[in-house]
């Protein structure tokens, strides 16, 4: 029965001692909560009302009641001919007001309502955009309000088609330019992809734009802006600030137009040719005196064995203060053996035990020789095949006329919902791209950003290190922040958690050896079964530990799966048939 007692309250204790530590820290948070939302809510704000713009443009959106006339959703099926299987644009969009940082009232955006889902939705244009020899200028709206941790935000001019249908665009459907952020995983980036036409074969390649700027991953409004004036000349912009500027004609990949030389691919390196800049001395001979085979240590002649080494002396002994158990039954246990531990005696001295001299470097090793390398006079240099003219050469001087484009598309995968678009504008006044952001994005953003710091948890004191607290000083505040510490490292690496915090191993440890003691006591002095409740209780502890490791395991296994998932899910750009 004592035993019984003590078993009970040990496992009482120690679910006693974290529950307060975990229960203690559930009433930190909701109080933090609490305090946090009575600030917000008592936050004054004064919001301006929505009132659409009197901007005009080829392509103006602002996404009022009356959207529906213009957009359509497509629920076409995704070609993608890296994989066998289909995916369907089950994506569904919503126009709505921002439910995170609302910065105008009644300020409304197309929104990507699903998670973990392909969307598709395009708008034709009432009359078809032809840049030539005009600045092309670009812009709008995203609102990450859940973040974006996989997912694009990109948008498609499509090519001018008239059997361009809107419940059948796709990745597969032509597009001349591809322009806005895009995050999933490393990628972090801000697309300008425009498709070229070769003028010799009729096919279109895409370009892509090199040392792409990043994407700003915020939860307030972000603008981009894209301008591509005559001069072959582009520059992008995010909230206003230039981010990247350069050439179309030199900044893109692959290049917009070819070599005017390439290698003959009829070329072949002649059988005589010597391309090795060196090569072993071949009349180099190795030294008569040279030897090989001598070892790279031998034994220290010159050595002596130190006056104080203890010949006589064990380097391992018993441990003259182990004692007996009482427990210890010499018929059933057999013969009480002290165990060994080192010789105190030898740490005094320069060692013990049999004497042996020391080894040492070899001053006649030379190891295995090999003739030194020297210029080799047959060298005839890197050969390359000869250059011929490029019959596939030619040359495009104004990749800027892009071909006429005749819609707007949002064809994404995204692992984030509520990503919000809106004030689009597709034209070609600069000016009148920054009026609409004065209208705005320089409205809006402020406001947001204000919002956003003022309802931030504001930073409390700076706690104490957990390792510097005393157990005296304040018991209930060492036990916990040591315990919090502990679970903290062990979720990583529960080795450096019990090298860095012993004090909860050691406690654990104890908690664990006590309940094996104590049961097998029970059961030697008994002669029976632990009693219910004991044993209840000692499965309770087994199956927590249990499962606290499989809740790990499985966190670590779901977190490769996900991003795995959609990694082969995901692409990045478009992968349809050229058209």
């Amino acid at each position: 029965m004592r035993c019984n007692a003590v078993l009970a309250s040990a496992l009482y204790s120690s679910a006693v001692l974290l529950g307060h530590v975990r229960a203690q820290d559930a009433d930190d948070v909701a109080a933090s909560s609490s305090t946090s939302a009575q600030e917000s809510s008592t936050l004054p704000v004064e919001k301006p009302t929505f009132t659409p713009s009197h901007l005009k443009a080829p392509f103006f959106e602002q996404f009022t009641d009356d959207w529906k006339s213009r957009w359509a959703p497509s629920h076409a099926k995704k070609e993608d001919s890296k994989t066998e299987e289909e995916f369907a644009y089950v994506g569904t969009w919503e126009v709505e007001e921002p439910h995170v940082l609302k910065g105008i009232v009644g300020d409304k955006g197309l929104v990507v309502k699903n998670p973990a889902a392909h969307h598709a939705i395009s708008a034709k244009f009432d009359k078809m955009i032809d840049n030539k020899d005009k600045t092309l200028v670009v812009q709008y709206e995203v609102k990450l309000q859940n973040g974006l941790e996989c997912g694009g935000a990109y948008m498609k001019l499509l090519k001018e088609n008239k059997e361009l249908h809107a419940e059948q665009f796709s990745n597969a459907s032509p597009y001349v330019i591809m322009f806005g952020p895009d995050k999933c995983g490393a990628t972090n980036k801000v697309h300008f992809i425009f498709k070229h036409k070769n003028p010799k074969t009729g096919e279109y390649e895409e370009k892509h734009m090199k040392n792409a700027p990043m994407a700003r991953i915020v939860k307030t409004t972000s603008l981009y802006t894209l301008i591509v004036k005559p001069d072959q000349t582009f520059e992008i912009k995010v909230d206003g600030e230039s981010m990247k500027t350069g050439s179309l004609l030199e900044d893109f990949t692959p290049a917009v137009n070819p070599d005017k030389e390439i290698d003959d691919p009829k070329d072949t390196k002649p059988k005589d040719w010597v391309d090795e800049a060196r090569i072993a001395d071949p009349e180099a001979t190795k030294p008569e005196d040279w030897n090989e085979d001598a070892p790279y240590e031998i034994i220290d002649d010159e050595a002596t064995k130190p006056d104080d080494w203890l010949d006589d002396e064990p380097t391992m002994i018993p441990d003259p203060e182990a004692e007996k158990p009482e427990d210890w039954d010499d018929e059933e246990d057999g013969d009480w053996i002290a165990p060994m531990v080192p010789n105190s005696r030898c740490d005094e001295a320069s060692g013990c035990g049999k004497w042996e001299p020391p080894t040492k470097k070899n001053p006649a090793y030379k190891g295995k020789w090999t003739a030194p390398f020297i210029d080799n006079p047959a060298y005839k240099g890197i050969w390359k095949p000869k250059l011929i003219p490029n019959p596939d050469y030619y040359e495009d001087k104004t990749p800027a006329n892009f071909e006429p484009m005749g819609a707007i598309g949002f064809e994404i995968w995204t692992m984030q919902s509520d990503i919000l678009f809106d004030n689009i504008y597709i034209g070609h006044s600069i000016e009148d791209a920054e009026k609409l952001k004065a209208e705005t994005y320089d409205i809006k953003h402020p406001i947001e950003v204000n919002e956003d710091e003022a309802t931030k948890p504001k930073p409390a004191d700076p706690p104490k290190s957990p390792m510097d607290l005393k157990f005296m000083d304040d018991p209930a505040l060492y036990v916990r922040e040591k315990v919090d510490l502990f679970w903290t490292i062990a979720k990583k690496d529960p080795i450096q958690a019990m090298k860095f915090v012993p004090e909860v191993a050691g406690g654990l440890g104890v908690i664990a050896a006590t309940l094996i003691v104590l049961v097998v006591s029970v059961l030697a002095s008994s002669g029976s079964s632990p009693p219910p409740a004991v044993k209840k209780a000692a499965e309770n502890v087994k199956q927590s530990a249990v499962d606290a490791k499989d809740q790990v395991i499985d966190a670590a296994t779901s977190g490769v799966e996900k991003v795995q998932a959609e990694v082969n899910k995901r692409t990045t750009r478009s992968s349809g048939p050229a058209e």
